[in-house]
């Protein structure tokens, strides 16, 4: 028997997963056996892992995508029956060091107040950066800190960090841990998986540790929404739940204003900017969420990506010239002059006021600013735009529409949340 079963859950990635493989294999720790579990992939990814890897893993195919936690449990639960003392996770889309593998299982071996632990893992597109080096849960703004992202690695760091919680793309646990936490919480589907397993552990009692002489590459971006809002859907529903079960009764009321301040934003920018599909998964992902619906995202819950071109459209007809205030928002800023390009306006930003010239600037969020005299045209980060009579009543009516919104939905939610907690938390301790 050797000592570690590794698990790799891959959907449609047939070239990220074959490097995946590759680099598990060029590992300098060897006593592992590896499984690759296919969640019912639509390209080439089964062909191309038998062409170059038949011999050298064990290939389990799903006749349906269960998602990251029901295709991580597919390989878990199999490796756990065959009795390895260390099961390790990797996502397809991650690339491990060479010492990753050993050094997890070395951290491990010697650290017995830990039941799991987590590479420290580098940006895919940019190396010398830390995309996490373990994560903090807040459960006073409810919501996770991934630690030192974004960070240079000079060196500096830790040699490991205990933490709330580390990446599934580069999880090793010990089987004794399982057989008290359990697999992964499958009826999550996707996100937030990794993050209630390894709190899991915690409240059993073991620490979990982040790595750093355990090195991965993972690739960024997983959950923006392209074309769809089907990260967004998994994103809130199980962002809600997981602060719904382990929150302390004495937060609770607060949480609830918490979220429903943030589902109320969602719903009041979509109404604003005419763009609405993110809107209105938001509001099925928060219902399903209350009323304890969970596991693959019901009909009509996913829609396209829309967007409402009109008053950006508007904002540069005419226009030859445009003082753009970045205000430190790059990304919107750099945003914003592609659309202008894209759509076949010759705009000269010019580099500072001048007179006859409109100023456009970015802001964080333009239901929150002081500044009413529509002597400037605001965007925030959201794509928001405040320019016209209209958006100054938008602006105005936010604050008694927020109120409105959580004094309607609060008693709704309290009593769902209460009663979720009774299902959910049933022989599971409450922090």
């Amino acid at each position: 028997m050797k000592k570690i079963g590794i698990v790799i859950c891959n959907y449609n990635k047939e070239d990220a997963v074959l490097n995946c493989i590759q680099s598990i294999l060029e590992s300098r720790f060897k006593d592992f056996d590896l499984y690759v579990v296919d969640n019912a992939s639509t390209d080439n990814s089964v062909q191309r892992i038998n062409e170059n890897y038949k011999d050298m893993l064990t290939l389990i195919k799903n006749q349906e995508n269960l998602g990251g936690s029901g295709g991580f449990n597919t390989g878990l639960r199999e490796v756990y029956k065959k009795g390895y003392p260390y099961i390790m996770c990797v996502d397809n889309d991650a690339m491990l060091d060479e010492n990753a593998i050993g050094n997890l299982y070395n951290f491990l071996e010697t650290h017995p107040e830990a039941g799991m632990a987590g590479a420290k893992v580098y940006h895919l597109e940019e190396p010398d950066y830390v995309q996490q080096f373990g994560q903090e849960i807040d459960f006073k703004y409810f919501c996770t800190e991934a630690l030192y992202f974004n960070e240079y690695e000079d060196g500096s760091m830790p040699e490991f960090i205990y933490t709330d919680s580390v990446a599934a793309c580069s999880l090793m646990v010990k089987r004794c841990v399982i057989g008290q936490i359990g697999f992964m919480p499958e009826e999550n589907f996707l996100y937030w998986d990794d993050t209630e397993w390894c709190y899991r552990c915690n409240l059993a009692g073991y620490k979990v540790a982040s790595v750093g002489s355990a090195k991965a590459l993972h690739a960024m971006g997983a959950k923006d929404e392209a074309k769809n809002t089907f990260p967004t859907y998994y994103a809130w529903r199980n962002w809600i739940v997981f602060f719904t079960k382990y929150v302390n009764d004495k937060d609770l009321e607060h949480m609830a204003q918490t979220f429903l301040g943030s589902v109320f934003q969602v719903i009041y920018e979509g109404l604003h900017s005419g763009s609405t599909s993110r809107a209105r998964t938001v509001m099925f992902a928060y219902d399903d969420a209350i009323h304890g619906i969970m596991g693959k995202a019901g009909d009509n819950r996913i829609f396209n990506i829309d967007f409402n071109k009109e008053p950006f459209l508007r904002l540069f007809n005419g226009k030859q010239q445009i003082f753009l205030e970045d205000n430190g928002y790059n990304v919107t800023a750099g945003w914003l002059k592609e659309f202008a390009k894209d759509n076949g306006y010759n705009i000269h930003w010019v580099k500072e006021p001048l007179k006859d010239v409109p100023v456009i600037s970015i802001c964080e969020n333009i239901f929150t600013l002081d500044d009413l005299s529509r002597k400037k045209v605001y965007i925030d980060i959201n794509k928001c735009i405040f320019e016209t009579e209209d958006d100054l009543m938008d602006i105005i009516n936010y604050n008694y529409s927020k109120r409105s919104f959580i004094f309607a939905q609060k008693p709704v939610f309290m009593e769902c949340a209460r009663k979720l907690r009774k299902k959910y938390n049933s022989g599971l301790p409450i922090t």
